[in-house]
């Protein structure tokens, strides 16, 4: 509550507050507080429900994107493992690029998400967009973890993680390219997680 209270937002959406978050939010103004117990973790979180796009003539309609992948027992390509602390920033950022419009790229600690780059037509465009996000919010890449939302189809986004100072990255895996990408990420020493799934939203 006391970072949110420090930047600007409009609304904050979450499954409950308490009293000691509410007296902090409660002091911006304008922001709207919204009370969603369905979108806390657990089984109500993996409910069914459906996604709908509008086309013209007609509706798409599909399921909501509940794939979920047990990171522990997911494949590490690299020749380093990540570290603890790479482990548990990169199941965050996971869960955080599965929710970014594609082409999606985050940064982020353990703790922390750093940047994001959604939305571009090229998936190192987004690598680099959410570097300069980052910077712009005063914040720094280096000593994270970068995540893509589908494969990295050329080296160069590892190349450009690196460059930013990421030292692990997690993606699905899947590109005729894969052995170049997973070389780049042993030439910078990064550790690299392959999940089999890709979470591609548009």
């Amino acid at each position: 509550a006391e970072a949110i209270g420090d930047v600007f937002t409009e609304v904050v959406v979450a499954p409950d507050y308490t009293r000691e978050a509410l007296d902090i939010l409660t002091r911006k103004k304008n922001v709207r507080l919204l009370k969603v117990p369905e979108i806390a973790l657990g089984k109500s979180a993996k409910k069914q429900f459906l996604n709908t796009r509008r086309v013209v003539g007609g509706l798409l309609v599909q399921d909501r994107d509940l794939g979920d992948v047990d990171l522990d027992k997911a494949a590490v390509v690299t020749k380093r493992k990540p570290t603890a602390d790479e482990m548990e920033a990169l199941k965050f950022a996971w869960k955080i690029v599965k929710f970014v419009k594609s082409n999606a790229v985050v940064y982020a600690t353990k703790d922390q998400l750093v940047g994001v780059g959604a939305g571009q037509m090229s998936r190192v465009d987004s690598s680099r967009l959410a570097i300069i996000k980052a910077g712009n919010a005063g914040l720094s890449t280096k000593g994270t973890v970068v995540a893509s939302d589908a494969f990295f189809p050329f080296r160069d986004g590892i190349d450009e993680a690196a460059r930013a100072g990421a030292t692990a990255a997690i993606q699905p895996g899947g590109s005729v390219r894969d052995q170049e990408v997973i070389e780049a990420a042993d030439e910078h020493d990064m550790a690299m997680i392959f999940t089999g799934m890709r979470h591609f939203r548009h």
